[in-house]
């Protein structure tokens, strides 16, 4: 099987194009970094490179592949709605289209579970609990994206969409290298009283999520999948254990969740006037996360992709603080 990997620069769509290879799959990758895939190409990865925001290179991309993993996208909580839909809606109608034109089999889509996500408390989220107003624009952005993907279904196309929850494992550079840094600082304090449980998923997980997508049967398409370790843990032990693996002091500071939302409103809205518009230290939408629980149903995912969460978090936390330990080292 020929797949195609797009994002493969970025951690997720990296780490499942190593994974693929090992699997002994024919893969073509791309991503906005070469520096970033260089690894890929050592193991044999056919790298090409180029904006998907380019139609006709989306087509070549996808020129003899029988499926086509699409990790690209916009990511964050900060920036203009046009560069999010851009990133997420108009790169996905791309990849779409030539999928289409090119006569790919198999369309596996990486969205995300931050499009349920609506400020309160939240447990077990089953995938049709989908609001009807979006958080931000990341978020709207991403249900876009999937609607363009689940569209495609009418013209041939098979398709599957995974929302995987807090990706974590070596590579990962969006969760803990803030938090660590801020600690380092003395700058982190436990939003409201620390006893919020979120889901995390081990990247190895994730692999094993998305090998399953390329390979399942009719009754698992046209779905949409929410991926996780399933066991929510106390975000704050899970802070702090990252914390005593990597030789810090544990988080004990405590922060009411009013004074810490007035905090975050006050820094974006100074960073709304500032030349620029830079990216707000503390966000309401962070705030939240930090305080709020936040968990997923994943029983679509173990019934219709036989999906079953084989590496514990710890280990993949684990994993996470001996990589970041050896980038640290390496500078």
């Amino acid at each position: 099987m020929r797949i195609l990997v797009t994002g493969a620069s970025g951690f997720i769509g990296g780490r499942f194009a190593r994974f693929a290879l090992e699997q002994g799959l024919d893969v073509r990758v791309n991503g906005r970094r070469a520096e970033g895939v260089e690894h890929l190409v050592r193991r044999g990865a056919q790298f090409i490179p180029g904006d998907l925001g380019d139609p006709e290179l989306a087509r070549r991309l996808c020129q003899g592949v029988d499926t086509v993993v699409h990790c690209a996208g916009a990511v964050g909580n900060w920036g203009r709605y046009q560069d999010f839909h851009h990133g997420n809606v108009v790169v996905t109608e791309n990849v779409v289209e030539a999928c289409l034109k090119e006569h790919v089999r198999r369309l596996v889509h990486l969205s995300s579970p931050s499009i349920y996500f609506n400020g309160r408390s939240q447990t077990g989220i089953r995938e049709e609990q989908v609001p009807k107003r979006f958080h931000d624009h990341y978020a709207s952005t991403k249900f876009l994206a999937e609607q363009k993907v689940f569209g495609a279904q009418e013209f041939g196309l098979e398709v599957l969409a995974l929302r995987p929850r807090f990706v974590t494992g070596a590579g990962d550079v969006s969760i803990f290298p803030r938090l660590l840094q801020m600690q380092r600082k003395r700058r982190l304090a436990i939003v409201g009283n620390g006893l919020n449980k979120v889901d995390f998923t081990s990247v190895q997980n994730l692999n094993e999520a998305l090998l399953s997508a390329l390979h399942v049967g009719n009754e698992a398409l046209g779905q949409a999948y929410n991926i996780s370790n399933g066991q929510p843990l106390p975000l704050w032990d899970v802070v702090n254990y990252v914390m005593r693996q990597m030789q810090l002091p544990q988080v004990t500071r405590y922060r009411s969740y009013g004074l810490a939302y007035s905090a975050a409103a006050l820094n974006e809205g100074c960073c709304m006037l500032w030349p620029g518009r830079p990216q707000p230290t503390l966000s309401r939408l962070g705030m939240q996360v930090m305080n709020k629980d936040f968990s997923l149903d994943i029983s679509r995912a173990r019934h219709l992709l036989g999906y079953q969460p084989q590496v514990s978090v710890w280990a993949a936390l684990d994993e996470f603080c001996g990589w970041w330990k050896a980038q640290q080292g390496g500078h």
